[in-house]
Order: structure tokens, then C-alpha cells, then sequence
């Protein structure tokens, strides 16, 4: 099964005909869609609202809440597709690792993972850990009707850069020291965290998302030759995992404009972009049989709304000659972002895209 068949249940039925499906399985489009990753969140006065005073775990983990934050863009923008509001960590904290989000900081795991000994702490995700993503899951479908949800997950690699660093890092020493220096570990490692990301998206695939991601947001870190013999394969046996389901499976990364063809290799439909590379440089890189998404530089919102349109034109301009394009930025929304910014892209995607 693949991207291009049809899957079967309710919410697929709804959402199939959709611009975002459509594009995903390089279908013609009545316009270019538009999403924006980071699109539920911090820039909105409305999420900042509804998330006083919890803390960000605790949040992932309230159905009714993660529904509301996760609908807040959808209404606000007209985006094309909504995407599941949760955190990279929550598989790990659900199957029992000691770590918080830290404001500020990120991620900070209490004993990070250094030795094969370690590796015990990284049991099975089963779905019974993270009932509340089935229920949001349903809960979102529900009232999402005909727009498409995105269920995503972090990519092994930037989990294990989390786990092996402690926390966020800027050069992954300890993460690469092990890549390189006990690489039969660091594969045990990579593939342990394979099987917990694909049983995350299986719980999101099977409760009704449309199509995943998988964010490897620290991969660019690596040279193409090291992530093709120590990334990659635990990459593709996520994507693999999760192919007979037939939705499609996006991969994103950022400052990833060197692996952006061994990306499309592990096994996505959809390669995301960042703003480094044009989009029709990256479709070269990629290879023909994927749609690309992307991708405005996020801090382009902050300009005039003149000069904004001028970067959202050169980015449709550079997308006139894919197979299939999906509107979004080169990475998340900035917490300052004016939402209206946000609100006029989409609408301006729409009217110049408009078939």
C-alpha cells in the first residue's frame, strides 16, 4: 500500500479529496495548500491563554485541551491541514524517562542515556501508555470534518541527541562521541527509538490522523555519508513501518539542504525544506516521485506585508514545476509572530495559486 491508495475508514473518506492529500500524492490542486509547523502556539494570544498555567507535558496530555490547541490555527488561519499539538518527547515520557520541558531550555532528561545498560530504560511504547493522544486523536477528527490531521513524531536521531545530551546541545559531543566511537551501540539505541516513534504514529494513524511527519530537527548536524550509514536506516524502518496504512509520511528536517535526496531515500512521500535551498534546487536533490514542502523563511513575517508577498511569490515561482508542493514555512512559527501575518499568507497562497 502507498500514499496513492485510497485508505479506508470515515475521516480518510472525508479528508481524501482534500489540497493538502491531494498534493501529498502529487495530485492537481485547486490551490496550494498551506500549514505552517509551530502553527499552534506560542504566537497565538489564544493558546497562551488556554495554557496558563499548565505545564507543557501535562498539557500533551489533556485531550480536551490538546483538541482546543490544536483547532486555535485552523480557525484562525484557514489552514489547509491541522497538525497534532504534542511534543517529541511525549513517547519517551510515557514509557517512563525521567524528563521535564524546561521553559526556556527544552527537553532536560534527568540521566541520559550513555551506556548499552542505559538502553534498558527504552522499553516498548504500547498503546495502552498514551490513551490520551487516541482520544484527542478521535476528538479531532470529530471536528475537524474534512481537513486533514497531521500526526507527527520525533525521528530517532534527534531523540537520541535529546536522550544521549541530556537536553538540547549546539555540537552533540556526547551524541556523536557515541555515533562514532561505539557505533554498534549507537545502533541499538537508534533502533530501540525506531520501534517507540513507529508505535507513536501507529496510535495517531489508527485514531484518524491523515498523514504524518517525523521531525529529525538536529540532523542537519550530520554529513551526508554519516547519516546514510548511522541515520538512515532507522529512519527508513520507521517510515517502512507505518507504509501499509497508505497515508502519507512527510520528513522534515532543518539545515538539511546536503541530505535532502538520502531523506527522500528513507522513505517519505513529502520532503520538507527548509530556507537554505530553493525549492527547485531541492526537487533536483530529491528526485522525481516526491512532493516538496515548504519554505518561506519564518523570520520573513516579521517584514512588511509587501515584502512578505514578494518572498511567498519567489517561493511559488520556485515551486511552479513540482509534482507537488505544500505551502509552509522553513521551520516553525516564531513565538513573536503577528498572527495576522500568518492569516494574510494563507489567504494571499490561495488567491495566487487559485485554479
Amino acid at each position: 500500500m502507498s500514499a496513492n491508495d485510497r485508505p479506508t475508514g470515515q475521516q480518510q473518506t472525508a479528508t481524501y479529496d482534500s489540497a493538502f492529500l491531494r498534493a501529498c500524492r502529487r495530485e492537481p490542486v485547486p490551490h496550494t495548500p498551506v500549514w505552517f509547523m509551530r502553527q499552534a502556539g506560542r504566537s497565538l494570544p489564544e493558546y497562551r491563554k488556554v495554557r496558563e498555567g499548565t505545564a507543557m507535558l501535562e498539557s500533551c496530555m489533556m485531550p480536551e485541551l490538546v483538541t482546543e490547541i490544536t483547532l486555535q490555527p485552523v480557525r484562525r488561519h484557514g489552514v489547509d491541514a491541522a497538525i497534532y499539538f504534542s511534543d517529541i518527547v511525549v513517547p519517551l515520557k510515557a514509557i517512563g524517562i525521567d524528563l521535564d520541558i524546561k521553559p526556556g531550555v527544552g527537553p532536560v532528561v534527568e540521566k541520559p542515556v550513555r551506556t548499552r545498560a542505559d538502553l534498558e530504560r527504552l522499553r516498548p511504547l504500547e498503546p495502552g501508555d498514551v490513551t490520551y493522544v487516541t482520544e484527542a486523536v478521535r476528538m479531532l477528527v470529530g471536528e475537524l470534518g474534512s481537513t486533514p490531521l497531521i500526526g507527527f513524531a520525533g525521528a530517532p536521531f534527534t531523540l537520541a541527541s535529546y536522550l544521549v545530551e541530556g537536553g538540547p546541545s549546539r555540537n552533540h559531543e556526547h551524541t556523536k562521541a557515541m555515533m562514532y566511537g561505539d557505533p554498534q551501540l549507537w545502533a541499538d539505541l537508534l533502533d530501540r527509538l525506531a520501534v517507540i516513534t513507529s508505535a507513536f504514529l501507529k496510535v495517531q494513524i489508527e485514531a484518524g490522523a491523515s498523514a504524518v511527519q517525523l521531525f529529525d530537527s538536529w540532523v542537519g548536524a550530520l554529513a551526508p555519508a554519516d547519516y546514510r550509514r548511522s541515520v538512515m536506516p532507522a529512519s527508513a524502518k520507521v517510515f517502512e513501518a507505518v507504509s501499509g496504512y497508505g497515508v502519507p509520511r512527510i520528513h522534515f528536517g532543518v539545515g538539511t539542504g546536503e541530505l535532502l535526496g538520502l531523506m527522500g531515500e528513507a522513505g517519505a512521500d513529502v520532503v520538507g525544506v527548509d530556507w537554505r535551498v530553493p525549492l527547485d534546487e531541492a526537487a533536483r536533490r530529491v528526485g522525481p516521485g516526491k512532493a516538496l514542502q515548504g519554505n518561506i523563511d519564518p523570520a520573513v513575517l516579521f517584514a512588511p506585508r509587501e515584502a512578505v508577498e514578494t518572498k511567498a511569490r519567489e517561493v511559488l515561482d520556485a515551486a511552479a514545476g513540482l509534482e507537488g508542493h505544500i505551502f509552509n514555512l522553513g521551520h516553525g512559527v516564531l513565538p513573536n509572530t503577528d498572527p495576522a501575518a500568518l492569516t494574510r499568507l494563507v489567504e494571499y497562497v490561495h488567491e495566487q495559486t487559485a485554479r
